[in-house]
């Protein structure tokens, strides 16, 4: 017989959940989404293209609408829209799970482990204050303290949001209390706004610049490779490091003239840095080890394609190490949830990729814009589909949504113009991650900077434009150049 205790947490409970209300997806955009869906459905398909191949770009635009709008997260949508795919016959489970197996997940889903050793052993935050002793006597030197950090940890933290607002960001709003700018008064300029957008932009450029530095780098990768055009760790560092290196120098100086903070000098700042070393204490056996498997991790994905030695190969080798020598735990890496969410989404998204390229429609789109570029001279056609795509991000909220909706169809339209596939590749890849800096809500990222509100909307667009001009520049001019010395055309 229940007690009356029991009774009354039931009814409790019971109570609570009727206050709570729904909890699951946005109804009013999930019908939306669903119901413009159903009517596309309904349409016959467009010539040139097979019904099931219609079926599976409707499938496919919803499931990137949703991703855009959000009504759930983006696992549970990419669940849902491969599910949508298994329900109406459009793919069978072989072609829905294939890309589970892909070497590029499994690459992401080890960096993310990786990744996790050094926030778990100190050892970011370690080299971020390391860096604030040499460089942090005045505010132009702290910033460049911080686009060192992340320059640092880039090639092994696969999500610009972990590095970003795990290790850098805290690290920023630090040092604005430490200083007295606080955010929405008249003191946030004074320090904490400079900091904000250094940090912020800098994380977009070294996503650029390693294809382990940012989740969607590899599903461009993927996508190139089934149009039949390759790309590993290694070319991509060696194509980005000339570029990425002069746009982080230059990148201090440009936020400098477009955002100047009042305080100039932080004499107190390397003391400061000093502090928090003294009370980490010495360098632990763990952080050695760290230091030691991201040495390593380098190496293999330099060089270990001569050893026969994969990509994924050299991240797994990285993640046992970590494992054997107890820098992490088992279950350190069961609980990584952001390492497993980005293993499903990804992989789902990599499947949709895959089959619209096995179905034909990427070929079909491609066709189509062939048809409109080859009637524009080459360097006009190039420039403007490089431009278009770079700024067609002030409409996603995500670099993955960005990539996996025009990486493909803006491929194959700058090949088709004559261009360098591999310098098509190149530049969409980096514009991929480095036009995430228009907005505030471009990528991961950006809500964790805009969010300490020492900037305005405005101000944030304001600078995220003229940031961009400085990105197009850089990276088409030094790019071009180095790109050009390496042989690439």
């Amino acid at each position: 017989m229940l007690s009356l205790a029991t009774v009354f947490r039931r009814k409790k409970k019971s109570s609570q959940d009727r206050k709570s209300g729904w909890s699951g997806a946005s109804l009013l955009t999930s019908f939306c989404i669903v119901f413009v869906s159903v009517v596309c459905w309904l349409l016959p398909s467009p010539e040139g293209l097979s019904t099931e191949a219609w079926h599976l770009f409707i499938i496919f635009l919803a499931t990137l609408t949703a991703i855009i709008l959000k009504p759930l997260p983006m696992g549970a949508v990419a669940t849902i829209g491969l599910s949508a795919c298994l329900f109406t016959k459009t793919l069978n489970i072989e072609q829905s799970l294939v890309s589970f197996s892909s070497s590029i997940v499994w690459l992401v889903l080890c960096a993310f482990f990786i990744a996790r050793g050094f926030v778990k052993t100190g050892l970011g935050s370690r080299i971020a204050y390391f860096f604030m002793t040499r460089l942090g006597k005045s505010s132009l030197g702290l910033s460049y303290g911080l686009v060192l950090t992340d320059f640092m940890l880039s090639p092994v933290i696969p999500s610009n949001t972990a590095r970003g607002g795990g290790i850098t960001f805290p690290i920023v709003q630090s040092l604005a209390n430490e200083y007295g700018s606080s955010p929405k008064t008249n003191s946030s300029h004074k320090i904490g706004a400079f900091l904000v957008q250094v940090a912020f932009q800098a994380n977009l450029v070294t996503s650029a610049m390693f294809l382990t530095a940012f989740a969607g780098n590899p599903l461009a990768v993927k996508i190139a490779a089934d149009i039949g055009i390759a790309l590993d760790w290694g070319t991509w560092a060696i194509s980005a490091i000339v570029p990425g290196v002069v746009h982080l120098a230059l990148l201090p100086l440009a936020v400098y003239l477009f955002c100047p903070p009042t305080l100039k000098k932080t004499p107190e700042a390397p003391q400061l840095a000093r502090e928090k070393l003294k009370e980490m204490g010495r360098l632990s056996a763990h952080e050695i080890l760290m230091l030691f498997v991201f040495g390593l991790l380098l190496v293999l994905w330099i060089f270990g394609s001569n050893f026969g030695i994969s990509a994924a190969g050299a991240a797994l080798i990285g993640l046992s190490l970590l494992l054997f020598t107890g820098v992490l735990s088992w279950e350190d890496v069961l609980h990584e949830k952001a390492a497993w969410d980005t293993f499903l989404w990804l992989a789902i998204l990599l499947t949709l990729a895959t089959q619209l390229g096995d179905f034909g429609i990427i070929s079909w789109f491609g066709g189509g814009i062939q048809g409109v570029v080859q009637t524009l001279s080459m360097p006009f056609a190039v420039g403007m589909l490089c431009v278009l795509y770079f700024y067609c991000h002030y409409f996603f909220a995500s670099g993955t949504a960005h990539i996996t909706s025009l990486f493909a169809v803006f491929l194959v339209a700058l090949v088709s113009t004559g261009f360098s596939p591999l310098i098509s590749v190149l530049v969409l890849s980096f514009f991929s991650s480095l036009s995430s800096g228009l907005t505030h809500y471009g990528t991961g990222a950006a809500p964790v900077f805009f969010g300490a509100n020492f900037l305005s909307v405005k101000e944030w667009w304001t600078i995220g434009l003229k940031m961009s001009v400085l990105t197009l520049l850089v990276w088409g001019i030094v790019g071009g150049v180095w790109w050009k010395v390496l042989g690439y055309w």
